[in-house]
């Protein structure tokens, strides 16, 4: 208890502290606020004020002189071109004169006796100046203040125009990263290479022993949300060694030069502290494959890329300084940057397998409440192709929905809706009308009827006619494990699984609609990668693929490989030919289980949605044959014959 008061204590005093430096910040920002103000406003309308207040209260040199005449005045004070006249009754007035003229000969000319008033000269010609040279610096001064203070409030001493090439990296330690390699799951692979890297750091003499050198560097790539960026804050929280990081992005600027100005400061920080790491996020904004066109380029990129290169393998040995790099366009990164001594290591980090979901849900699931119907095997099935973020999002949009529902526990209701809100977006309550439902309910329930009753197909999870992001209605039919390969048959099955929808709106309301256009336009892809990269039609094993260039600009363009116009004819008749035979099938399948959509329809239309559960108590479970089976049935026939 007393260590806990003691920590709280510490946490209000930090708190404290950091008011009070807020306070003086602001305080002396705002001093110099109002004291720039001030000076600006005096420098800019004091001459005129002041030259209004005299005009005001000067007479004419001529009532000056009548009144000395007359024997009013009792003295006069000169000061430069300025004479002030004092009274017997202590009155005082301001007249002027010429520069150049003498008040006694003014007086002479006047024809006025010297002795009838007291002459006091005063001479101000050096203040005057000094002031008037004031006046002058003053404003350019503040107006230079002016600036200096707006450009360090908006970019930060950091960005200041002295500091351009200075590097943005930040520098963390074991202990401002509070993320270690317990906290990441799902890419076992990736984390055991780093943990290889971390433990040379940590034990650099086990290594060398066997005349071993460090990686000088490591490249994550794999799609976005697999964990990237993750693993390297593990590194930062595990190695007992400085850890810079930086984006891609942040090298680049708008001046000539400066990205490999800050790739210089940024390798000299780093080799003055190390050994240490650096980690550049999403490295493809500076290492794309440099130009291959006619046209040489010498752009800020390629400059910044270049420096990158000399810095980790040149003349110059880098010795104890690693980079790590993350990316998810790996293939458009220079084979300059990816060879041996820059990035010995490319490691491919891609979507966890149902094991590996399973830990990083279990990772995610901390300090959350569960309900006891809650079974971590089967969210994991669930959710096949979700990356490790999908399910961070997944288990924080279930606790959000649990709290609405004012629940104290997140149940697997709440996953279920989750995990269909990441991957299809929230409902949409659109105004329909029945025809639109029924024809809604027949289109989903076609797809679920070709499943069920098709060999190699999964089982029907879900399917329901509530409209989700651009979508009407939806079938969920996740695999049941995770695929390595995917066969012939299977991808046909597939394409008529995606014509089922159409075939039922055709065989129920012998009329066709709209609705089916998503359905084709993924059919059409799969069966042209059938077609001309897959090798799967009459055409033979020959792929027919696009080709990826590089123009002289960085621009990708797709070209296609050379072929003829008669080859490209046959290439559309064999996806023709795939496609219809595809939607022949699913009519089939719909006309013979004709009951069965019916049935599924009119439950899809009473309660709009309908899980595995229910589907299968009106259409029975699936007759799936299993790998096992197939295997013994395949050798019974091959003994047989």
């Amino acid at each position: 208890m007393l260590e806990c008061g003691m920590k709280k204590q510490s946490l209000q005093n930090k708190k404290k502290n950091k008011i009070k430096e807020f306070r003086i910040n602001f305080d002396i920002k705002t001093v110099f606020i109002v004291i720039f103000a001030v000076f600006f406003l005096y420098t800019l309308f004091g001459p005129i004020i002041n030259e209004s207040v005299n005009n005001s209260s000067e007479v004419p040199l001529t009532k000056i002189l009548q009144d000395i005449k007359a024997g009013k005045v009792e003295k006069v004070l000169i000061e430069d071109n300025k004479v002030t006249a004092t009274y017997s009754n202590d009155k005082q007035l301001v007249t002027r004169k010429e520069s150049r003229d003498s008040f006694r000969q003014i007086l002479n000319d006047a024809e006025i006796s010297l002795d009838r008033v007291i002459i006091e000269t005063k001479d101000s010609t050096m203040m005057v100046e000094i002031l008037r040279l004031a006046s002058s610096i003053i404003p350019a001064i503040l107006l230079f203040a002016f600036f200096w203070f707006v450009i360090r409030q908006a970019r930060g001493a950091q960005d200041s125009v002295f500091s351009f090439g200075q590097s943005r990296a930040k520098r963390f330690n074991k202990q401002t990263s509070k993320i270690t390699f317990k906290d990441v799951a799902g890419v076992e692979e990736a984390k055991n290479e780093l943990e290889e890297i971390v433990d040379f750091l940590k034990h650099p003499e086990k290594y060398q022993k066997l005349g071993a050198r460090a990686p000088k560097g490591v490249m994550l790539v794999g799609p976005a949300g697999t964990g990237k960026t993750l693993l390297a804050k593990a590194i930062a929280g595990e190695a007992n060694v400085p850890f810079y990081s930086i984006a891609g992005s942040e090298f680049m600027e708008m001046l000539v030069g400066i990205g490999a100005a800050r790739v210089r400061d940024l390798f000299n920080n780093a080799k003055q502290n190390s050994p240490s790491i650096i980690f550049i996020d999403e490295i493809d904004a500076i290492g794309r494959a440099r130009s291959r066109g006619v046209m040489p380029a010498h752009d800020e990129r390629e400059q910044t890329l270049n420096q990158i290169l000399v810095e980790m393998d040149g003349f110059t040995p880098n010795e104890h300084v690693i980079v790590i790099a993350a990316t998810n366009r790996g293939d458009l990164l220079d084979p300059a940057l990816l060879r041996p001594g820059r990035f010995d290591r490319r490691v491919m980090i891609d979507y966890p397998d149902v094991e590996g979901r399973e830990s990083i849900i279990k990772i995610h699931s901390r300090n959350k409440p569960f309900a006891d119907d809650v079974r971590w095997d089967r969210i994991a099935k669930r959710t096949v192709g979700f990356s490790g973020a999908d399910i961070e999002n997944m288990l924080n949009e279930a606790a959000i929905s649990a709290a609405r529902n004012n629940r104290t526990a997140i149940t697997m209701e709440d996953i279920e809706e989750a995990a269909t809100k990441v991957k299809l977006g929230p409902e949409k309550k659109r105004l329909q009308t029945d025809l639109d439902r029924k024809i809604t309910a027949y289109h989903e329930a076609g797809h679920a009827i070709a499943s069920h009753f098709l060999k190699h197909t999964d089982p029907v999870h879900r399917i329901s006619i509530v409209s989700r992001g651009m979508a009407l209605g939806y079938t969920l039919i996740p695999p049941e494990r995770d695929k390595l390969h995917t066969s012939l048959t299977q991808l046909l099955e597939r394409l008529t699984v995606m014509m089922g929808g159409r075939a039922a709106e055709e065989v129920v309301f012998k009329e066709i609609t709209t609705g089916a256009a998503n359905d084709f336009d993924q059919a059409t892809n799969i069966a042209r990668l059938m077609v001309t990269d897959f090798g799967m039609s009459r055409l033979g094993p020959i792929n027919f693929g696009p080709t990826r260039d590089i123009t002289e600009w960085g621009s990708e363009l797709w070209e296609q490989n050379s072929i003829s116009q008669k080859m490209l004819a046959k290439i559309d008749l064999e996806i023709n030919e795939i496609l219809k035979t595809a939607y022949s099938k699913a009519l089939q399948i719909v006309k013979i289980n004709r009951k069965a959509l019916d049935a599924v329809a009119a439950k899809l239309v009473e309660q709009e949605s309908m899980d595995q559960d229910q589907f299968e108590k009106i259409v029975g479970v699936k007759n799936k044959m299993s790998e096992s089976a197939a295997r013994k049935k395949t050798k019974q026939t091959k003994a047989s014959s």
